[in-house]
Formats: structure tokens, C-alpha cells, sequence
């Protein structure tokens, strides 16, 4: 017989999800630092797809694919587009070029440009607490990054590394979009196909501009880059997003997704630890703010489910 996860089993596999999930950052760095950049981005999801199409199929979930209507393809394929390639381009060229702990607390912005895309395209209502979260963010995202000089933000103090990482944000922020058009799908297919369809335009990038001599490359890298890969790979595209699925069923997604504001403190502790990256006063403090905007933000999304629930068990006050 079956039983259910205990609640604290929940709680502390989504608390490891967000540690592999910061620990990703690191060990990315590291594989810019050993491998050609794109041409193991190109592996990695490769791999990945592997492993999630095997996880898909001995779950029973694979014939979740069969009969999709042409349009669904294309959605697929644009979120293949930006959610797994262009993220990836962005993501390896910018840590190429900055620290990876001033990286992921620019990810921070990610939840700030969905919402505002979302406010823009589809006219979703911004309440005070979600502006409220937003600024903060924002702020402390920019404070982390100039080490405390907000002004350089307005005076070109960001470089093409920051640039890039930003980058991420936008193409994550449009795959978030995309999302809603794949609702109706299983998410582990959608997370299984979008991948695939994310190596292969990587494969084709990595030609271009890396060039068939960058696997030589890559089979000359040191194991410290290899078992980077292939922890990303297993872990941080795998194992963790098994984790956080499974937090998604029992708590649902705003509970689950919560813990996705620690991924930037245990990102910089990780880089700290492995990498040797100091942690500036102002890199710490503007992440802190920046994790506090991010939750606020969630409570600001929440809020109005929970007045709806409030007024109805008002309404059935009288009744009971």
C-alpha cells in the first residue's frame, strides 16, 4: 500500500530543490570556465531530455503527446525558442563574464518582467503589494550589482555580462507567457519536449558560432567540468524539477514556488563556498531586499484569493 508523503518530506525536498537550483550557478560557471559554453548547453539539455523522456515514459505519461493539434507544436517550439535556448545563450555568455553570485540575484528580476508583460499583454491588474515587491526587487537587484552605487545604473555602470544575464530574464519572462498556452498539457511533457526542441536549436547555435571543433573541446575538459555538467544535468534539470512537482501536487504552486526565493542565498553561498566569489556587504544586502520583493510580490498575487476565500466563508456564516 501506498502512503502519502509526510508534509515535512514536502517541505524539505523543495527546500533541497532550491539549493540544487542555486547551486546550478556555480556549477555553470565552472563549465563556462572548462567547456566551450554553448556546445555543453547543447549536451546538457540533450541528456536532460534523455533522462525527463525516460521519466515520462515509465510514469505513464508519454501517450500525453500523441494527437496534439499543429498549434500546440508551435507553442512548443516558441517556448523551446526562449524558455530553453535563448535562455541558455544568455545565461553561459553573460557568466562567462561576471561572478556567478552577481548572476542568479539578477534572476531575482524574473518575476518583476513576467508580471509587467503580463499587465501589458493580457491587462492583469497590479495591486499595491505587487508594486510594492516589485520596487523593492528592482532596487535591491540594481543595489547588488553596483556594490551599493544605485547611480551607476543611470550612468552606464552595467556591462555586457549584466547585459546578458538580463537577457535571461526577458526570454524566461516570455516562456512564463507561452506558458498559459500550454496549460492544458501534462507539465512534465511539456518540460520534456521543450527541452528537446531547445537542444536541437542550441546544437545548431553552437555550430554556428562555436563550430564543430568545440566537441574536441569538449571531450579535452577536466572532470571538475564534466561532473558540473553532469550534476546540472541529473540534478538541476532532473531530480529537482521532480521535487518541485511533486510540492506543486501537495501544497499547490503558489505555496511550492515560494521556495523558489531562496534559490539566489544558497546561489551566492554556493559561489561563495566553491568559487572563492567574495560577498560584498551591498551584494548581500540587495539580495535580501530582493528576496523580500520577491515574496512580497507573491503575497500581493495571493491577496485576492484570499479575500475571495474570506468573503465566502462570510457569506456562509449564517448558513452554518
Amino acid at each position: 500500500m501506498q502512503t502519502t508523503p509526510a508534509p515535512w518530506g514536502i517541505h524539505a525536498r523543495l527546500l533541497a530543490m532550491a539549493a540544487v537550483w542555486g547551486a546550478s550557478w556555480p556549477w555553470a560557471k565552472i563549465v563556462t570556465q572548462t567547456m566551450p559554453p554553448l556546445t555543453s548547453s547543447a549536451l546538457r539539455f540533450l541528456l536532460a531530455s534523455a533522462l525527463l523522456f525516460l521519466w515520462l515514459r515509465h510514469s505513464g505519461r508519454a501517450h500525453s503527446l500523441r494527437g496534439l493539434p499543429a498549434r500546440q507544436w508551435l507553442w512548443l517550439l516558441a517556448a523551446g525558442a526562449t524558455g530553453v535556448c535563448m535562455y541558455a545563450v544568455f545565461f553561459m555568455l553573460g557568466l562567462q563574464r561576471i561572478p556567478a553570485s552577481k548572476a542568479v540575484v539578477l534572476i531575482t528580476l524574473n518575476p518583476v518582467a513576467t508580471l509587467l508583460l503580463a499587465a501589458w499583454l493580457f491587462k492583469e491588474r497590479l495591486n499595491l503589494w505587487i508594486a510594492l515587491g516589485m520596487g523593492m526587487t528592482v532596487v535591491g537587484a540594481i543595489w547588488a550589482i553596483t556594490q551599493g552605487h544605485l547611480m551607476q545604473a543611470l550612468a552606464g555602470g552595467l556591462g555586457l555580462g549584466e547585459g546578458l544575464i538580463l537577457g535571461c530574464v526577458a526570454s524566461w519572462a516570455i516562456y512564463t507567457l507561452i506558458g498559459r498556452k500550454l496549460q492544458g498539457m501534462e507539465a512534465l511533457a511539456t518540460v520534456t519536449v521543450t527541452s528537446l526542441i531547445g537542444a536541437v536549436l542550441l546544437l545548431l547555435c553552437a555550430w554556428l558560432i562555436e563550430g564543430p571543433g568545440a566537441w574536441s573541446a569538449m571531450w579535452a575538459a577536466p572532470a571538475r567540468g564534466w561532473a558540473s555538467l553532469l550534476a546540472i544535468v541529473a540534478l538541476a534539470t532532473v531530480l529537482a524539477y521532480a521535487w518541485f512537482f511533486a510540492g506543486v501536487k501537495a501544497l499547490g504552486a503558489g505555496n511550492a514556488a515560494a521556495y523558489i526565493s531562496l534559490v539566489p542565498i544558497f546561489g551566492m553561498g554556493f559561489s561563495a563556498l566553491w568559487l572563492d566569489e567574495a560577498l560584498h556587504i551591498s551584494l548581500a544586502a540587495g539580495a535580501a531586499l530582493a528576496v523580500a520583493g520577491m515574496l512580497v510580490m507573491h503575497f500581493g498575487r495571493m491577496a485576492p484569493s484570499l479575500r475571495q476565500r474570506a468573503a465566502a466563508n462570510r457569506t456562509e456564516e449564517p448558513r452554518r
